[in-house]
């Protein structure tokens, strides 16, 4: 965060849900990939820039909004298969630690937590940019992936193929591209 003011970042920022993606994507078959992504995203993050390590971060996601852009595949998904939306019906990441690795990049840690299951994960996030939009709200943009295995979080469904492998592979890339903006104080602004 060299190059920012610290007091322009810090404060709390809350994701902006129609330009967020959390996504996926799993090889499918042993030969392609199946991407996709969760529809209704929440979250929020607040920023402490003179000391990154007091900052957190909350993300939660509804698993009944999962989107493979294939309807009887999502539907699969949504089954006690894979993430059982009726007993657990969110996906919910909260940060315990936050450390600047680099400028403008991060290393968020915490717990992620999927069908009950809560395992911690570390996951990388640069910090793209900000600016204000055309609306004058301060926005942050960032990215990020993470793989994972999805049976630690019991999402054990699989299918032997005939010719060895398996229908859908245990390493799960997660994709996060995250809109964020910043709660500011609306009586300063009209002042």
């Amino acid at each position: 965060m060299a190059d920012l003011d610290a007091s322009t970042l810090s404060g709390e920022w809350i994701f902006d849900p129609d330009h967020t993606r959390i996504g996926f994507s799993a090889r499918h078959a042993m030969v392609t990939k199946v991407r996709g992504a969760f529809n209704d995203v929440d979250g929020h993050i607040h920023v402490d820039a003179a000391s990154p390590g007091n900052s957190t971060v909350e993300v939660r996601v509804k698993t009944a909004s999962v989107d493979t852009r294939n309807a009887q595949r999502d539907e699969h998904l949504r089954s006690a298969d894979f993430f059982d939306v009726e007993r657990y019906p969110e996906i919910v990441f909260t940060s315990s630690t936050v450390d600047e690795v680099e400028d403008n990049t991060f290393m968020v840690v915490g717990d992620l937590t999927i069908r009950g299951i809560s395992k911690q994960v570390a996951i990388p996030l640069d910090l793209v940019g900000v600016h204000r939009d055309a609306t004058g709200q301060l926005r942050a943009g960032f990215e990020g992936t993470r793989r994972v295995n999805r049976r630690d979080w019991g999402l054990e469904w699989q299918v032997a193929l005939d010719t060895g492998g398996v229908l859908v592979s245990e390493k799960i890339t997660l994709e996060f591209e995250i809109s964020a903006v910043k709660v500011e104080d609306q009586a300063a602004g009209a002042a």
